[in-house]
């Protein structure tokens, strides 16, 4: 696990893989930032941006890219609402579909 700037923690999240989340004050669920399969990106492009957007490994990220052909979304990070907005603006950079819910 890696820390952010302000010292939380950043997860990213892929199929089969035990997720240690960042779940807030008062322990309420956390946040998640959900990527949606768009069918116009690479995996490749979509690899090198969750990496850039959560810091994960190469074999998290072709993981989690392969989750979201297959499955048509994956949720790529869970933590603090700030920190999946950011993430989700990274990743949307880049024309991709994503959202934070709860």
């Amino acid at each position: 696990m890696e820390t952010d700037p302000v010292d939380r923690p950043v997860t990213a999240v892929g199929r089969g893989e035990k997720v240690e989340t960042d779940s807030g004050a008062g322990g309420r669920d956390p946040w998640k930032t959900v990527l949606y399969n768009c069918g116009c990106h690479t995996f490749d492009a979509v690899e090198k941006i969750v990496i850039k957007a959560t810091r994960c490994s190469l074999s998290q990220a072709r993981s989690i890219s392969n989750e979201v052909h297959t499955r048509g979304s994956a949720a790529i990070y869970e933590g603090h609402r700030e920190r999946c907005e950011a993430v989700a603006e990274v990743v949307a950079s880049i024309g991709l579909r994503v959202e934070v819910v709860r």
